[in-house]
């Protein structure tokens, strides 16, 4: 398709329902189910709790999801979020949220989601976590462990898919969605048929107290963990350009899209207490290898860990795909280097925009992700600076409605303005938590926040921009 003004190339409206879905739910679900259940039941030390914490969380989501597809039908264009801040509150906010997710936000999840993939990999590949190369920085140089290397080759490997068109990159999300839903319904499945569990794991220990013992701190820890879970459910709206009848499928994948993930965590969720009680989930480091490991052997955990292997990379590829739009609006819109806005005449894909991305995000995997760890390292890392944008994101369906009631909106948010205005207020309480808890990865995501007002200052002066 040709621009009728100028003749480039433009993205193209390739994804429907279907692929759209895959795109929502196959970046949400992804390596978090597969580690966090442990870290979640360490938090709150309680199996209730952490049941609870999840429903939370889904429906915080779900909260900001019906935000976003109000904003995604009335407004589907390439970007999200940075072309409703852009309408809602002027160009610094849509800029701020663009860089944020080039530095912080969609390259922190990219890097997250493939260090994910390299610790599952290390299952079937010893000596990962050892060191494999020596970069030459500093005195000593930089080591690099064969994770980081596993993880900066899946990047590469799925950006290079990417670049050859959205609907290539839509069919191997529909794929690796289908395999993995089925292989975490099928864990769940076999593990209560197998019966080797026993149901009195979810009753609390006898010493234990209704009132929990743990303090705000470890519940935004917690809720943390989950939100991460849930992530990646916004990627919708950044293609909302290249979606069929946006108009309609942006909602209706929404609301579907999230209930089903949280159904799927919560089936899940019972399997792994299920076989295991609360002490040994706490414990464990792959809670879903070692319960298909202690119910069906070794090949069970074998089967699981290829399973979360496939999951992992359909979020991959759904963050890879939907993450390069921002940048490319960004650079449309003169607020960003000018030959990311480029087109591939042939395949209409933003191939300079995925090769910066995989760059910053393979950048940030050699910062952050040297070992286990460095997975918590970077999911805090990305999801400050995703949840404070998510916020601001909800409550600009007010503003928008105030500022543009001429813009026709196929769908209307329930519970307005209530369910934004929550949201949004939730996900700064939610911020300010985690900027007390984890001061070293949210202060270094805010200086690469703040690292983008003189460049929004410099294509400003330029001209690049007057809206």
């Amino acid at each position: 398709m040709k621009s009728p003004d100028t003749g480039a190339p433009e993205l193209k409206r390739a994804l429907g329902w279907a692929s759209a879905g895959a795109l929502m739910a196959g970046s949400v679900i992804g390596t978090a189910i597969f580690l966090v259940p442990s870290t979640i039941a360490r938090e709150v030390d309680s199996v209730g709790w952490v049941f609870f914490v999840w429903v939370f969380g889904g429906l915080l989501s779900l909260a900001g999801a019906l935000s976003y597809a109000e904003l995604g039908a009335a407004f589907p264009e390439a970007g999200g979020e940075y072309a409703f801040l852009r309408r809602a509150y002027g160009p610094l906010w849509g800029f701020l949220f663009g860089w944020q997710q080039v530095v912080i936000g969609k390259t922190g999840s990219i890097a997250t989601i493939a260090t994910g993939f390299a610790i599952f990999l290390g299952f079937f590949v010893d000596g990962l976590q050892e060191e494999w190369l020596r970069l030459p920085w500093g005195e000593g140089g930089w080591g690099v462990t064969g994770l980081q290397l596993a993880a900066i080759t899946a990047v590469a490997l799925f950006s290079l898919i990417n670049c050859f068109g959205v609907g290539r990159g839509g069919a191997v999300q529909s794929f690796l969605t289908v395999l993995k839903v089925a292989a975490i319904v099928a864990l769940a499945v076999l593990v209560f048929g197998a019966g080797k569990g026993s149901w009195s794991n979810f009753q609390p220990a006898p010493d234990s107290s209704s009132v929990p013992a743990w303090g705000l701190g470890a519940f935004a820890a917690a809720l943390a963990a989950v939100l991460w879970a849930y992530d990646g459910w916004n990627n919708l709206t950044l293609v909302g350009s290249e979606i069929r009848d946006p108009e309609h499928t942006i909602p209706k994948v929404f609301l579907l899209g999230l209930l089903g993930v949280m159904g799927v965590y919560l089936l899940a969720n019972l399997a792994y207490f299920y076989a295991l009680p609360l002490a040994a989930v706490k414990d464990s480091q792959r809670v879903a290898q070692d319960v298909a490991q202690i119910v069906f052997g070794d090949w069970g955990g074998a089967a699981i860990t290829a399973a979360a292997v496939v999951s992992t990379l359909a979020a991959l590829n759904g963050s890879i795909l939907s993450g390069a739009r921002v940048s490319y609006a960004m650079a449309r819109d003169g607020l960003f280097f000018g030959p990311l806005a480029r087109l591939n005449p042939v395949h209409h894909t933003p191939v300079n925009a995925l090769i910066v991305q995989a760059l910053f995000a393979s950048f940030l995997i050699l910062l952050f992700g040297q070992d286990r760890a460095g997975f918590d390292r970077l999911f805090n890392y990305a999801v400050f600076g995703l949840w404070a944008f998510y916020g601001i994101t909800a409550v600009a369906v007010i503003a928008l409605r105030r500022k543009s009631p001429e813009v026709a909106r196929p769908y209307h948010v329930a519970g307005y303005p209530w369910v934004p205005l929550i949201f949004g207020l939730v996900a700064g309480l939610f911020c300010l938590s985690m900027i007390f808890k984890n001061p070293s990865e949210t202060g270094i995501g805010l200086a690469f926040l703040l690292l983008g007002i003189p460049f929004y200052l410099y294509w400003r002066a330029n001209g690049q921009d007057e809206e």
